[in-house]
């Protein structure tokens, strides 16, 4: 059996919202006590975490003094240093303040975007202060209920001249901080703007500085639409633009449910390990997730470990399947090319367009063949079992 402890190169991250939740729903109060940053960044250094994050006001209370501040931050860092861990991305809380209740950058009331202009800025300072190179957008007020209230082109162009903004102030300090954008269809609006990674992609390509801007695809906001979250890392990906993920798991077309990751959908969670161990992924894994209301702080350090456990259990597995001499020979078989077409792919071109209209195609042997797709899913069945 691998040991499955978790090392500083899995770069394994929880946010101080994660290990910190104190068990609050709609439905009831917490069943936690609330724990101190510096205290969470203990637990995560027990737990063998890598990192830490954290939206500004996890760390400092909106309406803290200087002093205040500075107690806070003086424990933190020492908290930081005693663990050895490391602050690799911030954020800015844009959702729980009333303020905020019709949105931040796409607010109606101008005081209230600039007002979230300067609370970013004043996160952004703070993230980098402790190091963070990443720093998250996540607009879970920006949006509607009913479309009465806002012109949905005009909320785009405020987001835009938002982010551009705070792109020409990170290179006006020059930070050396990416942004990421995260998705999510509803929750707590009825209909967020840029409700999943593909909008967002395409949003990215609008602005001023589009390299200095990816995403932050999340497991659960994808799966909430019903979509294939495996399918929309591939875009961010296979464009560049995976700047940091977040990962934790949930029922399809449920409230957000942020459970330990691997806990539902495991044949997922699977071939997205997969695909970013495949693909070299190199940024850090975050835990977006929180442990269930029943636990007490054993309980979370419990949930903890599991995340990173079963990250690394599929790690493992994937290594397996891609080893499986049966497995990779029906790949092979499944991907085989005689070379026959190659002459019709590539750059266009008038003649390859023309003897492509030439080709002779026999319909029914083609579509004759058997994929053998039944036994390729069964016997990845069989690696997640451990029947294989």
């Amino acid at each position: 059996m691998t040991n499955y402890t978790p090392k500083p190169e899995h770069k394994f991250t929880f946010g101080l919202w994660t290990v910190g939740n104190t068990g609050r729903d709609p439905f009831g109060g917490p069943v936690r006590d609330a724990k101190s940053p510096a205290d969470l960044v203990r637990l995560l250094g027990e737990v063998g975490a890598y990192g830490v994050n954290f939206h500004d006001n996890d760390l400092i209370p909106i309406d803290a003094t200087p002093t205040e501040k500075d107690a806070i931050l003086k424990e933190f860092k020492k908290a930081l240093a005693e663990t050895g861990i490391v602050v690799p991305m911030a954020t800015t809380n844009l959702f729980t303040e009333p303020i905020f209740k019709d949105g931040a950058f796409t607010s109606n009331d101008s005081k209230v975007r600039a007002y979230a202009l300067q609370k970013t800025m004043n996160a952004i300072d703070l993230g980098v202060e402790l190091g963070a190179k990443i720093y998250v957008f996540w607009g879970g007020r920006e949006g509607t209920e009913t479309d009465a209230t806002k012109n949905p082109i005009t909320a785009i162009k405020r987001s835009r001249e938002a982010m551009n903004f705070l792109c020409e102030y990170v290179k006006d300090q020059k930070y050396d901080l990416k942004f990421a954008l995260e998705a999510k269809p509803n929750e707590p609006r009825g209909d967020i703007y840029n409700s999943t990674t593909g909008h967002m992609l395409a949003f990215i390509n609008t602005l001023d500085h589009p390299e200095m801007v990816g995403v932050n695809p999340e497991v659960a906001h994808e799966h909430m639409a019903g979509l294939n979250f495996v399918h929309g890392v591939a875009q961010a990906m296979e464009s560049g633009k995976l700047f940091h993920i977040d990962l934790n798991d949930q029922a399809f077309g449920r409230y957000d449910q942020d459970f330990r990751f691997g806990a539902v959908n495991l044949k997922s969670a699977f071939f997205l390990v997969k695909m970013l161990e495949d693909n070299k992924y190199d940024s850090s894994r975050h835990f977006d997730a929180h442990a269930y209301r029943t636990e007490d702080y054993e309980g979370v350090k419990d949930f903890a470990r599991g995340c990173m456990r079963t990250y690394l259990i599929l790690k493992e597995k994937a290594a397996h399947w891609n080893a499986d001499k049966e497995i990779q020979s029906i790949v092979a078989e499944i991907n085989a090319d005689d070379g026959s077409m190659n002459q019709y792919f590539g750059k266009y071109s008038a003649e390859k367009a023309k003897a492509l209209q030439g080709q002779a195609f026999d319909r029914s042997a083609i579509a004759g063949r058997g994929l053998k797709y039944e036994k390729l899913d069964q016997l990845t069945v069989e690696i997640l079992l451990g029947a294989r």
